[in-house]
């Protein structure tokens, strides 16, 4: 007994002890940032999973100073790689296949914020060079005045019959649009591995001319452009409540399947401002950053450890829509076939455009 409750003394003086130096190195960490008085994005723009509300919370608490410029997670890693020295990005916010790129590359420095345990493994590096912030799940968002007759599309086999069109956006720059591709894979037999199900299936939408070289984003969908677009789920609810008339919208995931990522910051190893661009990260990882990512219908990836607010819970999709959804297995695989990918939908997929 007595054995026992020494060790546990010992045990609740280590933690006492742990947590007394995590506070220390938080508020050494905060007055750095502080002193630098600034953060710079790339990829990270206000109208994105609701980053205004992280930016704006930055400078209130910390009077931080931000500029974001948008970018794609392939132009954030190379925009690293080719300032080097004359860094004007300090943080970016990348797709999950961009995460372990980015390290290969040499271009990032690692931080692990005080949450770090609660972060699931799958999501994370264990060196602290990337770890998912919140989860993105591929959906459709459906105009439903925009149908031609059409039923609204619940699944992607739909999709071969509707009279619609179907917007993907660029499978070669957009991390969205090649999780779409991969969506479509899983829905139809394929993995990481092999996406030719999907290729089939966009080949087969190209060829009866539905295929729309659109992007799904806000400005295209207030012209109408949109009929059916391939998205993140945080993306097509933003955009629907942004809407003149939401209710004309639907947003859902696939019913035959879908594929579960999400986005990772990485911080630059060049960054000017390495630890305000390290608080910021400590920040989306805190209770209020996963709170502000969720107001932006993203699902932070300290869900279950964290009580949203009921007005905010009520904004994303029930959890029944994710019964068939299905992570990224094998991230290597990914990698490579996303690499290949934008040749392979040329010749696949594009070339069977009327």
């Amino acid at each position: 007994m007595k054995q026992f409750f020494l060790a546990s003394l010992l045990g609740s003086t280590i933690a006492l002890c742990t947590s007394a130096m995590a506070a220390d190195d938080l508020k050494t960490l905060e007055a750095a940032a502080k002193a630098e008085g600034a953060v710079n994005s790339v990829g990270m723009p206000d109208d994105w999973a609701n980053w205004k509300g992280t930016w704006e919370d930055l400078a209130k608490k910390y009077g931080l100073k931000h500029i974001d410029t948008d970018m794609s997670s392939a132009q954030e890693i190379a925009k690293f790689a080719a300032e080097k020295d004359n860094a004007t990005a300090d943080i970016g916010d990348v797709g999950a296949a961009f995460g372990p790129i980015s390290v290969k590359q040499g271009v990032v420095q690692p931080y692990k914020p005080t949450t770090w345990e609660q972060i699931p493994d799958w999501a994370k590096d264990k060196d602290g060079n990337w770890a998912l912030a919140y989860t993105g799940t591929i959906a459709f968002i459906v105009n439903k005045k925009l149908l031609h007759g059409s039923e609204a599309p619940t699944k992607w086999a739909d999709l071969k019959t509707g009279k619609y069109k179907v917007s993907i956006g660029d499978v070669s720059t957009a991390a969205q649009a090649a999780n779409g591709v991969l969506a479509a894979a899983l829905a139809n037999g394929g993995d990481e591995k092999n996406i030719q199900p999907a290729l089939l299936l966009f080949a087969d939408i190209a060829k009866q001319g539905r295929l729309s070289m659109a992007n799904p984003t806000i400005a295209t969908m207030e012209k109408g452009e949109i009929e059916v677009g391939v998205v993140w789920d945080f993306n097509g609810l933003s955009y629907k409540a942004k809407m003149a008339n939401p209710d004309d919208y639907i947003v859902l995931i696939p019913s035959d399947g879908s594929v579960i990522s999400g986005y990772t910051t990485i911080i630059n190893k060049y960054a000017k401002n390495p630890n305000a661009a390290k608080l910021t990260r400590e920040y989306i990882f805190s209770d209020a950053g996963q709170i502000n990512l969720a107001k932006g219908n993203a699902r932070p990836i300290r869900a279950e450890h964290i009580k949203l607010p009921e007005d905010v819970k009520s904004k994303l999709l029930p959890n029944e829509q994710y019964k068939k959804v299905t992570p990224i297995k094998d991230a290597d695989a990914w990698e490579k076939t996303s690499k290949a990918l934008p040749q392979k939908w040329q010749e696949e997929v594009i070339i069977n455009m009327p």
